[in-house]
């Protein structure tokens, strides 16, 4: 069989292929339904069916295991508003009931899926760590095959193809002397396609030609579960417009698109204008690559100017061909300058943390401390007000509430949300003035005392926190939802904390109104 031949029956060792997916366990059992769906393509029906196993089943685990599948499913659809609360109903299980490292691996290779997907890259990466982590901490057995795959395509949409291979290595490693339906799922060929056409992109042709002849020579369709074999067409299609030959029919790979699954779509336009090129039709070629369906792909922001470049040279308009590689230079400028600028935010906000850390050290007792934000929580906020008051100390008490934080939650799931009130946290922190008092009071609210200060210069401190909430790069951490705080204040002389409190936070509910009024 050449890498273009088919099975007889394109289903047949499709609907077996998600096996692997599961282990021996007995609490894999339904999350190996629904894998069996998703991985033959056939997204729509996997999720329903995990809708209705989820409503049936009892097992913490075995809801776990539903969920990760089905979560799995959603992201091959790009039904991306329907994640975050699969994702907080997977964290809750795993928070609450714990989870096998496996499992907790797979979450967090997932969650940075839909973290990227969003833009962003931030919270991506953590994820990433945190599931290598997990993962490196298994037994390798079947039930890591998954997550590590998962981990592989991941790393490879952000870009980090050296831990995309080695992770899709780790999978093979495990699925070496297991089933067929176990290799099946560790061929993968989209880890290697997007790998070689990032080294194209960058300049180097003759290892991007040798890695997509690698994978032709070793692969053919039967080895691959149904959503991946589009890949494998592509691969060819790749081979042959930077001068390989091949044998096998790169089209009829290309045409097993499904409409639930939008990357074999988008292989498919690509595909086919990679082999116009090959014929000798770039005009037919260009047109391909400028409809604005094919502006967006998972194969990396540079490859369609690459394609258009190629077309270029095919046509012999050199001028216009230089154009278009100036772009793929850009675009690969701007990814990395992306991954640069995190680095350095990465470690300002470690710095920032351990210096939070710091601060908060002489809050230690675990009963005065919010496990969150390792800021002083409510019990010892209530101890310090009662101190002060108690030495005759005056003040000024605030009440300072995220606004945003509402649709943070909503819009990318209780995970960002937690990040989103650690970062505040920092901020707010680090603001301050080296007397002052910082307190998560629960939610999204936090409260703020400013020993022996008037109300008159409490507004300098309290707009100082406000720009610095604000001037914070949200978007990189949650992408379109912005967060301010608005805050209340009072004065702590001649009442208790709970009278305080009530006022500074009516003021700061009536200061809320007011700013959206004005909006």
């Amino acid at each position: 069989m050449t890498a273009g031949d088919l099975p007889d029956d394109e289903h047949s060792a499709d609907e077996h292929s998600a096996a692997g997916y599961g282990s021996a366990h007995a609490q894999d059992d339904a999350r190996t339904a629904v894998g069996r769906l998703n991985w033959s393509n056939r997204q729509a029906e996997a999720v329903a069916m995990a809708d209705g196993l989820i409503a049936e089943l009892t097992d913490p685990q075995e809801v776990l295991g539903v969920q990760l599948a089905k979560l799995s499913s959603l992201l091959n659809m790009d039904r991306l508003s329907d994640c975050p609360p699969v994702i907080d109903a997977a964290w809750a299980i795993i928070r609450d009931h714990g989870a096998r490292p496996a499992d907790v691996g797979q979450f967090h290779a997932l969650a940075a899926f839909f973290a990227y997907r969003k833009g962003s890259l931030e919270r991506c990466i953590t994820d990433l760590v945190r599931g290598a982590q997990a993962l490196e901490a298994t037994t390798p057995d079947r039930s890591a095959i998954f997550p590590w795959i998962s981990m592989s395509v991941t790393y490879s949409l952000v870009g980090f193809h050296r831990h995309a291979v080695a992770a899709q290595r780790h999978a093979e490693d495990i699925a070496r002397f297991g089933s067929v339906e176990d290799r099946r799922l560790t061929a993968h060929p989209e880890i290697r396609v997007r790998q070689a056409a990032f080294l194209d992109q960058r300049g180097e042709t003759g290892t991007a030609k040798a890695v997509l002849g690698d994978l032709i020579d070793r692969l053919n369709a039967h080895d691959l579960i149904a959503m991946e074999v589009p890949y494998l067409g592509y691969a060819m299609a790749r081979y042959g417009v930077l001068g390989g030959t091949y044998e096998g029919d790169a089209r009829r790979l290309l045409r097993l698109r499904n409409e639930q699954f939008p990357e074999s779509i988008e292989l498919s336009r690509l595909g086919e204008a990679a082999l116009q090129i090959t014929e000798g039709r770039p005009k037919e070629a260009l047109e391909i690559l400028g409809d604005a369906r094919t502006s967006k792909t998972r194969l990396g922001r540079a490859e369609v100017p690459r394609l258009r470049a190629l077309a270029h040279i095919a046509s012999g308009d050199h001028a216009a061909a230089h154009a278009a590689d100036r772009e793929v230079t850009y675009l690969l400028a701007r990814a990395s300058d992306q991954v640069y600028d995190l680095f350095v935010d990465g470690i300002t906000a470690r710095l920032d943390f351990d210096e939070l850390r710091r601060n908060a050290s002489r809050y230690a007792d675990e009963a005065q401390t919010d496990p969150l934000t390792d800021l002083p929580n409510r019990r010892h906020l209530e101890r310090y007000v009662a101190e002060l008051t108690d030495h005759g100390g005056s003040g000024v008490l605030g009440v300072a509430d995220l606004d945003g934080f509402k649709e943070v939650n909503t819009v990318h799931g209780h995970l960002v949300g937690d990040e989103v009130l650690k970062q505040a946290a920092a901020i707010l922190s680090q603001t301050l003035r080296g007397g002052d008092f910082l307190a998560r009071y629960g939610g999204d609210e936090f409260v703020i005392v400013l020993p022996g200060t008037t109300l008159a210069e409490s507004g300098e401190v309290t707009a100082r926190l406000s720009a610095a909430v604000a001037a914070h790069d949200w978007a990189e951490l949650a992408p379109g939802t912005p967060v301010t705080v608005t805050m209340g204040l009072t004065a702590l002389a001649g009442q208790g904390l709970a009278e305080a409190f009530r006022e500074a936070d009516l003021l700061m509910l009536e200061a809320k109104r007011h700013g959206q009024e004005q909006k």
